[in-house]
């Protein structure tokens, strides 16, 4: 079977005091269970690997389940694939109007045609001077103001819950480049 390159994206991770994983456990972990090539980036649970497994939603299951049962730390994980992330870089209509990647918010949907309906009330709102957009896959918010400040986002936080994974588009950028090497 063709190995293909993922993305797992680990929420909640190294935030605060809690879920501490040092990342070198966390490749260890990734490698023991099979899976090729695997490389993090930051300290924040952003893993890039390779696997034979076709279907990104049993490999999140399996990395769950392995979190806790040898780190012992839950976490909910979304694994998407290469060719996703790559149309998540390019649906993002806000890139242009953000000054600032780490005050742009990309959040990954973990099932796009559920969540997107959550989520499509929000994008027909005004959020000045912050901004939301809707991808196929993910939903953008610029919060010129900081995350935790922004409306949007907690207007986000409120419709999905924990069924979203977020990251900053200077993340997401890096996870790209990533991908692709």
């Amino acid at each position: 079977m063709e190995k293909q390159r993922l993305i797992a994206l680990l929420r909640g991770i190294n935030v605060g005091r809690a879920k501490r994983v040092a990342m070198a456990d966390l490749r260890k972990v990734l490698s023991d269970m099979g899976f090729g090539d695997v490389r993090t980036l930051l300290n924040s649970g952003n893993v890039v690997f390779d696997c034979s497994a076709t279907d990104a939603a049993d490999c999140a299951a399996r990395i769950e389940e392995a979190l806790v049962l040898k780190l012992g730390v839950p976490a909910k994980v979304t694994v998407i694939e290469a060719a996703r992330l790559a149309e998540i870089v390019l649906e993002n209509s806000l890139q242009n109007v953000a000054n600032d990647h780490s005050r742009l918010l990309v959040a990954v949907l973990n099932k796009p045609d559920e969540d997107r309906g959550k989520l499509e009330p929000l994008a027909r709102q005004s959020w000045h001077p912050e901004a939301f957009a809707l991808g196929r896959h993910a939903a953008y918010i610029w919060c010129p103001d900081g995350v935790l400040a922004s409306r949007a986002a907690a207007a986000m936080g409120k419709a999905l819950g924990d069924a979203v994974t977020s990251r900053n588009w200077s993340t997401i950028s890096k996870l790209h480049a990533m991908a692709n090497n």
